[in-house]
C-alpha cells in the first residue's frame, strides 16, 4: 500500500482513512500525542495489569511447587527452645513468609510516619 497523502499534522495516511472514519478503525482506548503528532503508548488499564499480575503469581506458584517438591527431605529446626522436624521446603517457606510479614510491617509504619509528616506540613501551611 503506498501513502500518497497527509494529514495537517504531517502523519502519512491512506487516501481511503482519510475521507471518511468509522467506529473499525477508531483506537479503542485513548492515545496520547506529544510534539509533532507523535504516537505514545497506550497507558496500561486496571484490568491488563490484573491479567499480567495473575500471570506472575501463577509462574510463582509453579516455582514454588517445583522448589517443594525438589526439597522434600526432612530437617530438623531449632528457634528459641522449639525442636521441630519439618520438610526442607516448608520451614524455607515459613522463614520467608515471617521475612515479607516484618518487612510489610516496617514500610506500612514508614508509610504512617511520612503521612503524619505531611498532615503536619499541610495543616502548617493553612494556618
Amino acid at each position: 500500500m503506498t501513502f500518497s497523502t497527509e494529514t495537517s499534522r504531517g502523519d502519512p495516511t491512506p487516501p481511503t482513512a482519510a475521507a471518511a472514519p468509522d467506529a473499525s478503525t477508531a483506537p479503542a482506548a485513548p492515545v496520547e500525542r506529544s510534539g509533532a503528532g507523535r504516537r505514545l503508548r497506550r497507558r496500561p488499564t486496571r484490568i491488563s495489569s490484573l491479567h499480567v499480575g495473575l500471570i506472575a503469581a501463577a509462574i510463582v506458584l509453579v516455582l514454588l511447587v517445583v522448589f517443594m517438591i525438589q526439597n522434600s527431605r526432612t530437617v530438623d529446626v531449632k528457634f528459641l527452645g522449639a525442636h521441630l522436624r519439618v520438610s526442607l521446603a516448608v520451614a524455607m517457606l515459613v522463614a520467608a513468609v515471617a521475612g515479607a510479614l516484618v518487612t510489610g510491617a516496617a514500610g506500612t509504619a514508614r508509610i504512617a510516619q511520612l503521612r503524619n509528616t505531611m498532615r503536619g506540613r499541610a495543616r502548617a501551611i493553612d494556618r
